[in-house]
C-alpha cells in the first residue's frame, strides 16, 4: 500500500481538472515568495524593498497573483454547488445553501483559527512578561495582516449561490455589470471626489475576477488546444495588459500593485480597475498556458507533487510571515549581521534567509497540517431522512448571518493584529473600532453559526 499522497493522486478521477489546482498552490507560493521579498528588516523595524527600490515595482506585475487565486475559486465554487444541487432531495435549495457554507468554509477557518488561537495565546503570554517591543511587536501586528484574503475569500463563498444564478441567465453580461461597477467606483471616486466610495471595490472588483471562474467552469472562455480556441485567454490577457498599463500611465493609479507605505492611492487597499485589469491579464495569461501544464501534470510524480502541495497550502499561507520574521528574530539574536536592504551584501544574504524561511516554514506546516484536513461531513441533504426539517426553515439565513460574522471577525483582526492587546488597541472597520479579542469571538460564533445551519438538516 502506498503512502496517502500516491493513493489519492492514483485516485484522481480523469474527468478532474489538474491545471485548476496547480494554479491554486503556484498562486499562493508566488504570494508567500514575494513576500519573503519584500521584507526588507532592518534592527530598526522592518520595511517594504519595493519603496527601497521603487524600480522594482513592475514585479508586483508578476508576483501580485491574487487575482488567480480567486479566479481558481470562482470554478471551484461553480462545480461544488452544483453538485450539491443535483443531491438536493425535492424542494428548498435552503438546506444546500447552509451544506456548502460550511464544507467550503471548513477549509479556510479550521487551519485559520488554530492560527488565530496560538498567536494570541502567544501574545498575551509576552505581553504579560513585559515583552512586544521592537521586532516582536512588529510581529504581533504583522502576522495577522494576510487574513484579509481569508476574509475576502470567505465573501466570495458566501455570494456564490447568487452570482452563479446570475451568471447562468446572463453569463458574459454578468462579468460586464461588476466591471461596470468597479469603474462606476473610480470615476466617483477620482473625478467627483465622492468619499468613502472606493470600498465598494472590495467588492465589485473581487467578485468581478471571481465571476471568471464561473465562465471557464462553463468553459466559456475559449480554451483549447485549438488556435480559435485560444483567441479569448489571448483578448483578455493582451486587453488586460493594455488597459493596466494606459490606467497606470495616464490615471491616478501607481505603478506597484499591491500598497506601498506612505501612498495616498493604492491598486490593493481597495482595489481598483487597474487591479481588475491587471486581473484580466493574469486570467488570460494561465489560461495560454493550460495545454502544456496539463502535459506536464500527466506525468505522476509532476501530479502527486501538487497533490502533496495542495494538502498543505493553506497552513503554510498562514504561517509564512512567521517563519520569516522568525528567521530575522534569530539572525538579530544571534548579532548575525543585517546588511541594509537592496545592497550587495543584503542580495548575497538572500538566498539563505529564504532558505532558512522555507524550512522553518516546513516545520510549522509538519506541526498543524493537520488543521487542515476537513472534519466528517455532515450527512448530504439527499440522505436525509424523512423527518429532517422541511424546507424554509432557516438554515439559509443562519448560515448567511455566520459567514458574515467570519467575514467581519477575520477581517478586524487583520487590520488590528496582535500588538497592543492588554491595553486594547482597536483598528477601524467599517467605521467601527474593533480589539483583537472582539474580532476572535466574533468569529467563532460565525463559524459555529454556519456548522450548526450546516449540520442542522442530515442531523434531524
Amino acid at each position: 500500500m502506498g503512502s496517502p499522497v500516491r493513493v489519492l493522486a492514483e485516485a484522481t478521477p480523469a474527468t478532474r481538472d489538474r491545471y485548476v489546482d496547480l494554479l491554486r498552490v503556484a498562486s499562493l507560493a508566488a504570494v508567500v515568495l514575494g513576500h519573503w521579498l519584500m521584507a526588507a528588516v532592518t534592527p530598526d523595524g522592518v520595511g517594504n524593498l519595493l519603496a527601497v527600490v521603487p524600480a522594482l515595482q513592475p514585479l508586483t506585475w508578476l508576483l501580485q497573483v491574487m487575482p488567480v487565486f480567486f479566479f481558481v475559486g470562482g470554478f471551484a465554487h461553480a462545480l461544488s454547488y452544483r453538485s450539491l444541487l443535483r443531491k438536493r432531495p425535492e424542494g428548498s435549495t435552503d438546506s444546500v445553501y447552509a451544506a456548502f457554507l460550511r464544507a467550503r468554509l471548513q477549509r479556510l477557518l479550521r487551519p485559520t483559527m488554530v492560527f488565530v488561537l496560538v498567536w494570541g495565546a502567544a501574545a498575551l503570554l509576552i505581553q504579560l512578561l513585559g515583552g512586544g517591543g521592537g521586532l516582536t511587536g512588529v510581529t504581533l501586528r504583522l502576522v495577522t495582516q494576510p487574513l484579509w484574503f481569508i476574509g475576502i475569500y470567505l465573501a466570495m463563498v458566501a455570494f456564490t449561490p447568487p452570482l452563479l444564478r446570475l451568471h447562468e441567465r446572463y453569463g458574459w453580461g454578468a462579468f460586464a455589470g461588476l466591471a461596470g461597477a468597479a469603474a462606476a467606483v473610480d470615476v466617483l471616486r477620482f473625478a467627483a471626489g465622492v468619499p468613502y466610495v472606493e470600498f465598494l471595490n472590495f467588492a465589485f472588483v473581487w467578485l468581478a475576477v471571481h465571476q471568471l471562474g464561473f465562465l471557464r467552469a462553463d468553459g466559456r472562455l475559449g480554451v483549447g488546444p485549438a488556435l480559435p480556441a485560444l483567441r479569448r485567454p489571448a483578448l483578455l490577457a493582451g486587453g488586460g495588459l493594455v488597459g493596466a498599463v494606459a490606467l497606470v500611465a495616464f490615471g491616478p493609479y501607481p505603478l506597484s500593485m499591491v500598497g506601498m507605505p506612505g501612498e495616498k492611492v493604492s491598486n490593493m487597499a481597495p482595489p481598483t480597475l487597474a487591479l481588475l485589469c491587471h486581473g484580466l491579464w493574469l486570467v488570460g495569461a494561465v489560461e495560454l498556458l493550460r495545454a502544456p501544464a496539463a502535459r506536464l501534470l500527466a506525468r505522476p510524480r509532476a501530479w502527486r507533487t501538487v497533490v502533496a502541495a495542495n494538502g498543505v497550502a493553506m497552513t503554510a499561507f498562514l504561517w509564512h510571515l512567521t517563519a520569516m520574521l522568525g528567521v530575522y528574530g534569530a539572525m538579530l539574536a544571534l548579532d548575525v549581521p543585517l546588511p541594509e536592504p537592496a545592497t550587495a551584501a543584503w542580495w548575497a544574504q538572500t538566498p539563505l534567509r529564504l532558505a532558512f524561511a522555507a524550512a522553518l516554514t516546513a516545520v510549522l506546516v509538519a506541526a498543524f497540517r493537520t488543521c487542515e484536513r476537513p472534519a466528517a461531513p455532515a450527512t448530504p441533504p439527499a440522505t436525509a431522512t424523512a423527518t429532517a426539517t422541511a424546507p424554509g426553515t432557516g438554515s439559509a439565513p443562519l448560515a448567511a448571518l455566520g459567514a458574515t460574522l467570519c467575514l467581519l471577525g477575520v477581517l478586524g483582526l487583520s487590520m488590528v493584529g496582535f500588538a497592543g492587546l492588554l491595553e486594547g488597541r482597536t483598528a477601524l472597520l467599517i467605521a467601527i473600532p474593533v480589539t483583537a479579542p472582539a474580532a476572535v469571538a466574533t468569529t467563532l460564533c460565525g463559524w459555529l453559526l454556519v456548522e450548526r445551519a450546516g449540520r442542522a438538516r442530515g442531523a434531524r
